[in-house]
């Protein structure tokens, strides 16, 4: 048997960011994932500004060595296209400098990004890290969790959970008591192509809502040497209401519609089209309990509009392990003292994911959506709300007032 103060369940984005800044701390950890890194995660491989801003609260070292990463485009905005088809960019710095600036966003396929994140796992002195083993048994006993596999051969015994082992986990669905609920989930689709014509120069990401997605949206990630992440998701009640089988939506889509036609005929498909489930953020949960806090995906953080996921991962990894030494410190891990993180993660997101929510539910709405859309062209608060939702941009103390809302509709 392993013993330990903390045991990470998952190491992902989230999970690995928590033994990162855990091991800054000088506190030990054992993390433990089912798979084999590198290993394939389905996802839109966008990095927001999030990723780097709180990588650097962990170890600037860190962000450094990211940002020098090879298997990465940089990008420097995102294009909305709404569903009248009129387009806005919204940079992630204004009036930004290629030349002399370094990007904020990136896109880089999660093989790549979350074996990144292992290999500083690696070069931590104070993380065991045990890939190849599934946990599948969680007894809480008065010291702490018993932890184990199906055939009880790996034990782990900790003071205190961090579970960040994603959407699907038993944990949060059996411990945690958090159920999927379709109207605050989403289906994902995901492939890579490669020979897309047509992608902006500066790398901008593409997101498109068009009228026959609606509620959902397509996406078109640049990545290096000439690939692109390709995806549609949509919410699972519409998929369900509707009968939408997206696989086919998206081909038919990429193929029937006149513009995605153009830019996708000499494109060609390099691996499979592949499906997955984002839990949204869409309303507040109790993400944390008796010796035990959740992370990332695990935790139901996606952003209900833009699909950030790995940003909001990162940043709910470093406030677990900040917790979890506060706890530590006090020896205290009860329900009541672990609430606290809760309070902090909904603090900071739930401004942006209460705005994210609301903006989804216009998606419904496709004339008032194009509305947003023309006013949005022409003010320049919205385009920052909007890149705020991607990027940390501080606008979280405006987004509480209502005057903010009342100039943003006079369009002053």
């Amino acid at each position: 048997m392993i013993t330990t103060s903390v045991c990470i369940i998952g190491a992902g984005p989230g999970g690995a960011t928590a033994a990162l800044q855990l091991d800054r701390l000088g506190i030990s950890c054992v993390v433990v994932d089912k798979a084999v890194f590198p290993r394939d995660k389905v996802c839109g491989d966008g990095l927001s500004g999030k990723v780097l801003s709180w990588l650097e609260k962990v170890d600037k070292g860190i962000a450094q060595r990211l940002q020098q990463l090879v298997e990465k485009e940089n990008s420097w905005g995102v294009k909305f296209v709404s569903p009248s088809r009129q387009s806005m960019d919204v940079p992630y710095k204004p009036n930004y400098n290629k030349a002399a600036e370094s990007p904020i966003g990136f896109v880089c396929k999660r093989i790549h990004f979350d074996n990144f994140m292992v290999d500083e796992l690696k070069r931590s002195p104070n993380v065991q890290l045990f890939e190849g083993t599934a946990v599948d048994k969680y007894t809480l006993e008065e010291d702490g969790y018993l932890i184990s596999d199906a055939s009880g051969q790996f034990q782990v015994k900790a003071k205190l959970l961090i579970i960040a082992n994603g959407a699907h986990s038993s944990f949060t669905r059996e411990v945690a008591q958090i159920k999927m609920e379709p109207k605050y989930y989403a289906a994902g689709i995901r492939a890579y192509y490669k020979g897309v014509k047509g992608m902006h120069e500066d790398s901008f990401i593409e997101l498109h809502f068009l009228k026959n997605l609606l509620p959902g949206y397509l996406w078109i990630f640049p990545l290096p040497n000439g690939e692109a992440n390709v995806g549609m998701d949509m919410l699972s009640d519409a998929v369900r209401d509707r009968k939408v089988n997206l696989k086919t939506l998206l081909t038919d889509t990429l193929k029937q519609d006149p513009i995605f036609a153009e830019r996708f005929r000499d494109a060609e498909m390099t691996s499979s089209l592949d499906g997955y489930g984002l839990p949204l953020g869409s309303k507040k949960r109790v993400i944390s309990g008796n010796r035990y806090m959740l992370v990332g995906d695990a935790a139901f953080i996606i952003d209900p509009f833009t699909g950030e996921g790995i940003g909001n991962a990162i940043c709910t990894g470093v406030m677990a392990a900040q917790q979890a030494a506060a706890c530590l410190e006090a020896d205290n891990y009860t329900a009541e003292t672990m609430a606290a993180y809760d309070e902090r993660v909904y603090r900071v997101l739930w401004p942006e994911l209460s705005l994210s929510y609301k903006l989804q539910r216009l998606v419904k709405y496709p004339r008032l959506f194009n509305w947003v859309f023309k006013m949005g062209v022409k003010n320049k608060q919205l385009r920052d709300v909007i890149s705020s939702m991607f990027y940390e941009v501080d606008l979280r103390k405006k987004l509480t007032r209502p005057s903010f809302y009342f100039k943003l509709l006079l369009n002053r």
